[in-house]
Order: structure tokens, then C-alpha cells, then sequence
């Protein structure tokens, strides 16, 4: 195996050593002119005083040719024995000028004369680390890895033991920082392109769905027509597609869940969804939009002994992985973000036909930045559905305490033109924590002033028949993020987020999207009590794109876990910070890395 000593030390790859730099040197390099900071000097012990817990010491410097004084706090019995009159070495540390006299503070004592010692910070010891640089960064091994003739020498320079490679790694300049960033990157994509696992799947001959398409009752956007597409070419490889489908909300990712699915007939499909009420949708949507032909099965919770063999496509939800499932060519998972990588991989399991795999499509309402989606692409395929149907009318509002009035106001105006509001608590009980009411707190009140008030959260078994009932008859729902996904909510006009500063930003997106479906009027108020409103709230309430909203959560969030999901969790760079350009070089540079080894 390549570089089989570094695994085995716990460092991935030749690049990961590379990007290993010194957090700090010892410079222990004699110096003969006294200066304030670090120094190393030669001394002969003159005299010493010992006081409780303190030894205080006379020295020559034979290096500046003057006395010098050297402290010692916390004294030990080695130290006695090393600073004895008459007795010559070297010391290490921080010198200042005290009194007229220059002194040292807690001092080492120097062996390793001359040198310039570098410390990194890791599990490895500090020669250890040195001793790998030495043996395996080198101009060719470097070249080997990938990077060009500039970028190794930029590299090998930072790891010199001299004054510039000193200066150098402690004060980067631009552009040291933008090689460090790009090859952080293209190391980290490198490893995820090699963890990328092809498995041998059906290839499909695609059902024609053009004339089906155009009888829907509405136009398909180009971006449904174009992940459609994507869909179609994956189904005829003979390699298990993995892509994501990435939609905003309100995008129209069922249309596209249910052409992959005609797309896929005669063979079978099945489509997992994280909530009751969301599968009943997509099941009322799929017998109301497919064609009559394609023969819909909806899997109810706690059914038993169904038989699913004389279905084109299973609707249902996590239910469907205690079922015994029929050989399916293509699983489908909406929010896929609901559901963990254990679950995921069981409903594969249970379809799998022997040695060959179905193709794997994930569905997903929250968006991420391009950048992240460049990364990701290591892994899984994407489709972007960035365009709406209906154009959105949703006003964002950040109110404080003084603007409740003006929001009952507006919630008594919104029944009387018999739209609904849904007010979000962050808890359900009373905290002491929490400065905030929860809602079994705040239900009360809301209770006594308005008819018609519902009240649910996580937690409640009667959560879904509570859901229907306020769809159906309701003016206030008070709820927690449970209402986040998987709720249709044609007259919902208002939402409201009570402590949103507490709620990531592609929560509150989502939340915002329940409101002004299909084109209608929408208002999102985002209440804090906080006296100063974060940027990031201040931002988020300037747009309705999913896409820029998840921009900014991801610079605000910076790099520590965003690469969740389809990768592992919690990926953290040292230098890199999504910027897109760099990207797309690292990419680029891996693609050809790629065609000139074929790994």
C-alpha cells in the first residue's frame, strides 16, 4: 500500500502530512546581541537564591557578554541540580530587560543547539511529524499527488528550517493561503472521490413521458423538465444512480418524484416519505396526476401481511422498512434529511435483487450553496430546481416586543378574509433556560381571544388528526417545528417564529414556505427578544431564495458541520472556506489527476 506508514500513523494521505505546518518554532539558534522575546544563550552559573516555591539565579551570558538573571517559579529538585554554581549550559526562553539586568523566565535547558525546532500541535509527536515531512515531502512526491511545480515548491519552501520559512509560516501572504486552500480542497475531494462505491444496477429503458407531461394541467418548469432528463439518463446505466434532487421550497419536486416514476414503469418504484400526512399527499398526488395505468399502493401505518407485488408504485412511510418489500429497480426518498443514513441504507437492503442494486434518488427542500453542492458531487449526482411555479408573495417581518399589537391586528384581519396562522413555539413545556414562553405556557391566551385555536406538537399522538382538523376548520395553529415539512396549507397566509434567533436559517426557511402557497399573499414574523437583531436574520428576511438563504447560514456557520448527509459528518478545513472559484479549480485538477492515472 502507498504511504502504508502514514496510515497506519493516523495521517490519510501524503497531502494531509504536506498540510501539516508548524502552530510554532523553538529557535534555538544562539543569538550574541541581547533582545527582548525569544532567545537562546550560552550562561555560566554565578550564584543562586532559593526562596519557597522560587530560585532565583545570577549567570554570565558568555553569548552577550554581560550578567543576566533567571527565575525559576515552582522550583524542582532537577532544577537545583542544573543551575549549580560554575556550572556552563544553554538556556531557552523569554527574555526582558528588568532593572537594568536582563532576565529569563522559566527557561529550558537547550541540548539540541543551533536548531530551529518546530511544534505542531498533533497526537504525533514533534520529531515524529518531522521525521515523516524528511523522509516523503519532496518536489516529486508532491507532483505525484497532483499539484504542479509552483504549488510543491510553495509547500516544500513552508517547511524549510529557515528565517523566511519562519516568518512565512507564522505571517502567510495571499497567496501561500490560496495554495494552502486549494490544496486542502483537492486533498479532501480526492479522498471522497476514493470512498465512491459504483454498484451494478438494472439498466432501464426508459418509459416515454412526453405525452404525459404535456396533459398535466399545468407547464412544467425547464428545471423539472431538465432533473427529469438526469433521471432518464441515469435509469439507463447500468450503475446504481445516487443523485439528490435539490428544490427550493415550493419548486415542484413532486411532479419530478412522480415522472421518475413513470419513468421507471413497467418496473417497480417505491417512494419513502418522512411523515403520515406527507405520504398521503404524495399518494393523493400520484393517483390524481399519473396515469391511470401505473397501479399506486399506499403502505398505512401499522399495516400488515400487504401484499405489494401487483404494484408499479409503494408509497409509505419509515413503516415500509418493516415490511418485506418486492424487487424494485428505483427508491425514491422524500426529505431525505429526515431520515438517517441507517434507515436510508435498510430500505436499499431490503430492495436489493442479489447483486444488483436500485437506483437511489433522495429529494430535499433544503438547498445548499453551490459550493457545497461542487464538493458533494464526489459522491452523489445533483439537479437543482431553483425555479418556482408561482411566483412568491411573502413579506418578512423582524418584530420585537413592541410590535405584538400591530401582530394581533393583522391575525384578526387575516380570519376575517378566512386565511389561517400558525404561531411556532421553540418548547413545548416551561424552561428555566428558556426566556421565551413555551407553548403550553403561551396556549392560554391565545385560547381565550381567538375560536378555533389547535394546539399539537412533536410529541402528540394525535398530532396528524389535529394537522387535518386545523387544515380543514381552523383559524391559529400553535405548534412546534413539527409543521416545518409536510404540511399543505392552501390557506395559511401567516407565520409566526417566536425566539427565531434559537432556529437555524434553513429551519426558518422552511417554516416561511408553508405560508402563500400557489401564489398567495404570505407574511413571516420572525419575533426575538433579543435588543440587537442578529445580521443573519437581518439578511434572511431580505430573500425568499432558498439558495441564498443557505449561503448565508453557511457563513455564518462557517465549514464546521455542513458536509452532513451524503458525507460524513463534521468535515473541518484549517485553511479552506468555500470559496467557489477554488472549488472548481480543485475539481478540475482532480478530474485530470483522474484521466492520467485512471484510479
Amino acid at each position: 500500500m502507498e504511504y502504508k506508514e502514514l496510515k497506519e500513523l493516523g495521517i490519510a494521505s501524503l497531502l494531509d502530512l504536506a498540510l501539516i505546518l508548524p502552530k510554532s518554532f523553538d529557535d534555538l539558534r544562539v543569538k550574541n546581541e541581547p533582545s527582548i522575546g525569544e532567545n537562546s544563550v550560552e550562561i555560566e552559573i554565578k550564584s543562586s537564591i532559593t526562596r519557597p516555591t522560587m530560585l532565583s539565579i545570577l549567570a554570565y551570558c558568555i553569548s552577550w557578554e554581560c550578567d543576566v538573571s533567571i527565575v525559576i517559579f515552582n522550583a524542582r529538585s532537577w532544577h537545583y541540580a542544573s543551575f549549580k554554581r560554575g556550572k556552563r549550559l544553554y538556556i531557552h526562553g523569554k527574555s526582558v530587560l528588568y532593572n537594568g539586568l536582563w532576565q529569563f523566565s522559566n527557561p529550558k535547558i537547550v541540548t539540541k543547539v543551533g536548531q530551529i525546532i518546530p511544534h505542531y500541535k498533533r497526537a504525533l509527536k514533534d520529531n515524529q511529524i518531522q521525521n515523516l515531512i524528511k523522509k516523503y515531502i519532496n518536489l516529486e512526491s508532491l507532483k505525484s499527488q497532483g499539484l504542479n511545480g509552483d504549488e510543491a515548491r510553495q509547500i516544500l519552501a513552508l517547511h524549510e528550517l529557515s528565517d523566511e520559512a519562519l516568518n512565512s509560516v507564522m505571517n502567510l501572504n495571499n497567496k501561500q493561503l490560496d495554495t494552502l486552500k486549494f490544496i486542502e480542497i483537492y486533498n479532501y475531494l480526492k479522498k471522497l472521490s476514493a470512498k465512491k462505491v459504483l454498484f451494478k444496477a438494472t439498466a432501464i429503458k426508459p418509459y416515454n413521458i412526453t405525452h404525459w407531461l404535456s396533459s398535466l394541467p399545468f407547464t412544467p418548469t425547464s428545471d423539472q423538465i431538465k432533473a427529469l432528463e438526469d433521471i432518464k439518463e441515469d435509469l439507463a446505466k447500468s450503475i446504481a444512480a445516487k443523485r439528490v434532487i435539490m428544490g427550493d421550497v415550493g419548486s415542484g419536486k413532486t411532479l419530478v418524484i412522480l415522472g421518475a416514476a413513470l419513468l421507471n414503469y413497467p418496473n417497480r418504484s417505491i417512494l419513502m416519505a418522512p411523515t403520515t400526512i406527507l405520504a398521503t399527499q404524495l399518494y393523493s398526488e400520484a393517483m390524481r396526476l399519473l396515469p391511470d395505468f401505473v397501479r399506486v399502493k399506499y403502505l398505512q401505518k401499522g399495516a400488515k401481511n400487504v401484499n405489494l407485488n401487483d404494484a408499479d408504485l409503494i408509497i409509505g412511510t419509515h413503516a415500509l422498512l418493516y415490511q418485506e418489500l418486492p424487487k424494485s429497480t428505483l427508491i425514491m426518498i422524500d426529505e431525505q434529511h429526515r431520515f438517517g443514513s441507517v434507515q436510508r441504507q435498510k430500505i436499499d437492503e431490503l430492495t436489493r435483487d442479489e447483486s444488483l442494486r436500485a437506483h437511489f434518488l433522495q429529494f430535499s427542500a433544503t438547498p445548499i450553496p453551490r459550493t457545497l453542492s461542487l464538493i458533494e458531487s464526489e459522491l452523489v449526482s445533483f439537479s437543482f430546481l431553483k425555479e418556482i411555479p408561482f411566483a412568491k408573495q411573502i413579506s418578512t417581518h423582524i418584530i420585537q416586543n413592541s410590535g405584538f399589537g400591530a401582530l394581533l391586528e393583522h391575525i384578526k384581519e387575516q380570519i376575517s378574509q378566512n386565511k389561517q396562522t400558525i404561531i411556532v413555539y421553540p418548547l413545548v413545556e416551561e424552561s428555566e433556560v428558556s426566556n421565551y414562553q413555551s407553548l403550553s405556557v403561551a396556549a392560554p391566551f391565545w385560547l381565550n381571544k381567538f375560536e378555533k385555536v389547535y394546539v399539537t406538537h412533536g410529541k402528540d399522538k394525535q398530532k396528524d388528526d389535529i394537522l387535518e382538523q386545523f387544515a380543514n376548520d381552523g383559524n391559529i395553529l400553535l405548534a412546534t417545528t413539527i409543521v416545518e415539512v409536510g404540511i399543505s396549507l392552501p390557506r395559511l397566509s401567516t407565520i409566526v417564529i417566536v425566539g427565531a434567533e434559537k432556529l437555524g436559517l434553513a429551519s426558518l426557511h422552511q417554516l416561511r414556505g408553508r405560508v402563500g402557497r400557489n401564489g398567495g399573499r404570505g407574511w413571516c414574523y420572525l419575533y426575538t427578544k433579543l435588543a440587537s437583531i442578529p445580521s443573519r436574520l437581518n439578511e434572511f428576511a431580505q430573500t425568499l431564495d432558498g439558495f441564498v438563504v443557505a449561503k448565508i447560514d453557511l457563513k455564518n456557520r462557517q465549514a464546521g458541520d455542513i458536509l452532513d448527509g451524503t458525507m460524513q459528518h463534521g468535515a473541518t478545513f484549517e485553511y479552506y472556506d468555500m470559496d467557489e472559484l477554488i472549488t472548481q479549480r480543485a475539481k478540475e485538477r482532480l478530474a485530470d489527476f483522474k484521466a492520467k492515472n485512471v484510479v
